[in-house]
């Protein structure tokens, strides 16, 4: 069994900023115009041969040299991976892509990287775009659109934020481009909040649903937005089967799995609903042993699948988002993983040999 180099802890950027009211209204104001323009583009019916936004879209993880480098040539392998597994989508950086720890840079040469090899394949390709404030983040969707993102997605500036701002924030996010926009909603947001931003935010189409009881408000939301807000799970895809049955038009769990996930979304689709259910069952076995190790677990199953070098992380002793984060670590008794864990995941891999396409 191989050995990767682990990465020392860093301290993340704690700073999501606190963007003025006036800061909120410049950048809503700046996209006014440019508002009904999105709005065609957002409801134009797609074309063939364009992706949809319907399926599972992992949350990638970041692969990092042994030298503490971002490997973008792993960044690369990840895409294709998703693509070989025909899964659908591919979302990068968020929580579990440990954005907090990436730089500038490391951005901008990971989504371009990312996007370069999304032109080849299937799966839609989602970028992040949240930053320490709304410059930064203007940054990163200009950046996003440049190199050819087919949408992006943004934690809220803090989970402590009030409704209000929530809005405003998303209002300025959406104005900055026509690309569609997926809202991680978490924290102290609210169906109201989201019902406002449907109807302000023409891109806004579309949310990572991580706040209160997902299934429990699905409906209001499918209903008072005519169905036309698309509903994407977070929590690792724990209840798939469940929100599917109840109009959910996708999942962003962690890459290692994510064509265990794509298969049992497709049977469901096709209307094999005992096989469906019969590779949920198999897919939340592994996803149990997986995060039993955190971070590390993730990436080490990506490692022992051929698609990363090292399991090596990046981690930041507080990612501003506490009940986030441990959904991402998969517990705070996360374990170290050891020799003996090298070998659990390894051997859950075999015997889930005849199940993976990827």
């Amino acid at each position: 069994m191989k050995t990767a180099k682990k990465i020392d802890s860093r301290q993340a950027n704690r700073n999501f900023g606190n963007p003025t009211r006036r800061e909120f209204l410049q950048w809503v104001g700046i996209g006014v115009l440019g508002l009904a323009v999105a709005r065609s583009k957002v409801f134009a019916l797609d074309p063939a041969g364009t992706k949809i936004l319907r399926g599972i879209f992992p949350i990638a993880q970041t692969p990092f040299t042994a030298a503490d480098q971002l490997d973008l040539d792993a960044l690369v392998r990840e895409v294709e991976f998703i693509a070989r597994g025909r899964v659908h989508g591919f979302v990068w950086p968020q929580m579990a892509s440990e954005w907090t720890v990436l730089t500038e840079q490391e951005r901008f040469a990971g989504a371009e990287a990312i996007c370069a090899a999304g032109k080849k394949v299937r799966p839609v390709i989602v970028i992040g775009v949240q930053g320490s404030d709304l410059t930064a983040v203007r940054k990163y969707v200009t950046h996003a659109k440049k190199v050819g993102a087919d949408a992006v997605i943004s934690l809220p500036p803090s989970e402590n934020a009030d409704a209000k701002t929530l809005v405003e924030y998303y209002q300025a996010v959406g104005s900055m481009s026509d690309l569609p926009l997926f809202v991680q909603a978490v924290g102290n947001i609210t169906v109201e909040a989201l019902l406002e931003m449907f109807r302000t935010i023409p891109t806004m189409r579309y949310i990572k649903d991580e706040f209160g009881e997902p299934l429990v408000h699905a409906a209001a939301l499918r209903e008072k937005t005519s169905d036309q807000l698309k509903l994407f799970s977070g929590s690792h895809g724990r209840k798939l089967i469940e929100e599917m049955n109840v109009g959910f038009s996708g999942s962003m769990p962690a890459a290692g799995l994510a064509d265990l996930y794509a298969r049992t979304f497709d049977l469901w689709q096709e209307g094999k609903r005992d096989e469906a259910r019969a590779m949920q069952a198999r897919t939340m076995k592994a996803l149990d042993q997986m995060l039993a190790y955190g971070m590390e677990g993730m990436k080490y199953v990506l490692y022992e699948r051929g698609v990363f070098k090292t399991y090596a992380a990046r981690k930041a002793k507080d990612l501003g988002f506490t009940a986030t984060a441990a959904i991402v670590a998969g517990g705070v008794s996360a374990r170290p993983l050891d020799d003996a864990g090298q070998k659990a995941l390894g051997d859950m891999l075999v015997s889930l040999k005849p199940y993976l396409t990827a």
